[in-house]
């Protein structure tokens, strides 16, 4: 009975840190600067990243081919966003503070799907320029 007790304590600890890390994870790629070509190719009003533009970010990152697909994709965060916008349909209205709350995640979404849109663009042109210099 102690032995059981103590593998679930270690395993829902354990559980807890790794979630704590996929979202450090998450958070640090997102603090990195969007680029022009990102927001140009989203069509993003005034340059700032909403909530509203993660569908037109994980379509555009859908579009563009991946050249190393051992990349993780959007799964995760795409899951990640639809949770927490579920959740500020049923709390949002009721909790000021969680509505708040609720959007500055899904920009932390918006924002780490617009680095990984950047990061395939790159990757291609710089396919592209290798293959134009041969």
């Amino acid at each position: 009975m102690f032995s059981a007790m103590l593998l679930l304590i270690s395993i829902v600890a354990l559980s807890q840190f790794a979630l704590y890390y996929w979202r450090a994870v998450l958070a640090s790629v997102a603090a990195q600067p969007v680029s022009d070509r990102v927001l140009v190719a989203a069509q993003v009003e005034n340059g700032r990243l909403t909530p509203e533009d993660f569908p037109t970010l994980s379509g555009l990152h859908y579009l563009t081919p991946d050249l190393y697909p051992n990349r993780s994709g959007l799964g995760l965060v795409r899951l990640y966003y639809r949770f927490i916008e579920g959740l500020d349909v049923f709390l949002g209205e009721t909790i000021p503070a969680f509505a708040v709350w609720s959007k500055r995640e899904r920009i932390v979404c918006v924002r780490y799907a617009a680095d990984q849109v950047d990061r395939r663009l790159q990757a291609n042109l710089d396919l592209d320029a290798s293959l134009s210099s041969c």
